[in-house]
């Protein structure tokens, strides 16, 4: 009784495993929460739950994990059933009587005995195929959310842009005005007048463009979290200010963390198939070995029906060996080894590109933090300029449009601000996916 208990246990067991996501552990989910911004938290949650590439991804997984599960089914032994209908014409004896119509009920047994391991290989050939779905699955998931997070970053660069942009269409507007009044006055010519209306639509056409960018990175935001495009009036974001990634990003990574990442180990995966699937062609070349056996209960002879009298048994042990199959077994093996050797390279050359991914991101990290800093420091002199402007114009030292000018340059060096602190932020998305999400 306990034997069965346990049998039932690991079957429930076996057909109850969820192959349908990603331990979110493996993802590192908290790397998102360190930037304590409860609307990023909230997008990344609703693409783990909704994507539809992701879900495409997981019956991918499934696909890989039923077939796996087909292979190991052809190594064990298979039992048949049939029910026939047995119409006969037999002599007519004296002590010799079989009845002209039966009902006849084969029960078939068959097994390939794996003397070899050539079906065992097969079925590891299938789980290392298995494997390799399982780590694209999950670099499918950290490119998901690297890509969440870059968009909702660029929506908040937008939204600053945005404001910086119509602060700086109030300034043109302004120069604009004063300029008809000098125009009237005949102060300054036609020319003078038609640049500073060129600046003012020149100053909307921005203002127009960045407004397009933000609703065209909105509806894609949408669209990744498995929303519609046109549902994105309730959609809620931060303020990007405040929003700031508050862990540690290391200066350089360990050869471990590469070789762990997703595609590598799909690529080690598909090389350790190739080289199984090169086993299996070499044993291709040897017998087969079948058992088969055969219980057919009938009615045409005496006896009752499930009898021994009425049964007739067999079974048959023997090896199969192919004497000509025109070259193929010798074609395959060969294109199972060119496999494996493309495979090869193909491990070699995702090993490289892992490398060069993640000290790439490491060195753009490190200059574009110089960048910002730089650029932070331009701002500060800038708004030192502008405060000192500000003062002058109450003290009557300097005129309306030099105030504006060091207004314009002001607003015009926190634009560059933000797209160096933007730049910087995705920069951080970058290094998450390279690192398999390991930060």
């Amino acid at each position: 009784m306990n034997i069965k208990k346990a049998a039932l246990t690991f079957i429930l067991l076996l057909f109850s495993q969820s192959c349908f996501a990603v331990d979110v552990q493996e993802l590192n989910i908290d790397f998102f929460n360190k930037f304590n911004d409860e609307h990023l938290s909230f997008y990344i949650q609703e693409a783990l739950n909704n994507n539809h590439d992701l879900k495409k991804t997981a019956h991918v997984v499934e696909q890989y994990r039923q077939q796996t599960k087909y292979s190991l089914g052809q190594e064990l032994p298979s039992l048949s059933v049939g029910a026939n209908y047995l119409g006969v014409k037999v002599p007519e004896l004296d002590n010799f009587q079989l009845k002209k119509n039966a009902f006849v009920l084969p029960f078939i047994a068959s097994y390939e005995a794996d003397l070899l391991l050539k079906n065992r290989d097969k079925t590891r050939a299938i789980k290392k195929s298995y494997e390799a779905a399982k780590f694209n699955e999950k670099a499918v998931y950290l490119a998901l959310l690297s890509d969440v997070a870059a968009v909702y970053t660029n929506i908040l660069r937008y939204d600053d842009l945005i404001e910086n942009q119509e602060e700086l269409l109030k300034i043109q507007e302004e120069i604009l005005n004063r300029n008809n009044k000098k125009f009237e006055y005949g102060v300054i010519n036609l020319t003078d007048l038609n640049n500073a209306k060129k600046s003012v639509e020149a100053s909307k056409s921005t203002l127009e463009n960045l407004k397009k960018e933000r609703e065209t990175a909105v509806m894609q935001l949408a669209v990744l979290i498995g929303n519609s495009a046109a549902n994105t009036a309730n959609m809620k974001f931060g303020n990007f200010d405040s929003f700031e990634y508050s862990g540690d990003i290391p200066k350089e990574v360990s050869s471990d963390i590469i070789f762990a990442r997703p595609d590598v180990k799909a690529a080690e995966a598909n090389l350790e198939k190739a080289q199984i699937d090169v086993r299996v062609a070499k044993k291709e070349f040897f017998p087969r070995f079948n058992i088969v056996g055969v219980w057919a209960f009938n009615t045409i002879a005496p006896g009752s029906f499930f009898s021994w009298e009425s049964s007739l048994a067999a079974i048959l042990a023997g090896a199969t060996q192919d004497i000509f199959k025109g070259g193929m077994k010798v074609a395959r093996l060969k294109m199972q080894k060119a496999k494996y050797e493309e495979l090869f390279e193909d491990y070699n050359q995702t090993n490289l590109e892992a490398v060069k991914e993640v000290n790439t991101s490491l060195c753009i990290i490190k200059h574009d933090k110089q960048v910002e800093a730089n650029t932070k420091s331009e701002l500060e002199y800038e708004r030192q300029n502008f405060g000192n402007a500000e003062k002058k114009l109450n003290q009557g030292v300097i005129s309306v449009p030099e105030y504006l000018v060091a207004k314009t340059k002001f607003l015009e060096s926190q634009t560059n601000f933000t797209q160096a602190k933007t730049q910087r932020i995705i920069n951080y998305f970058t290094l998450y996916k390279a690192v398999g999400g390991q930060l």
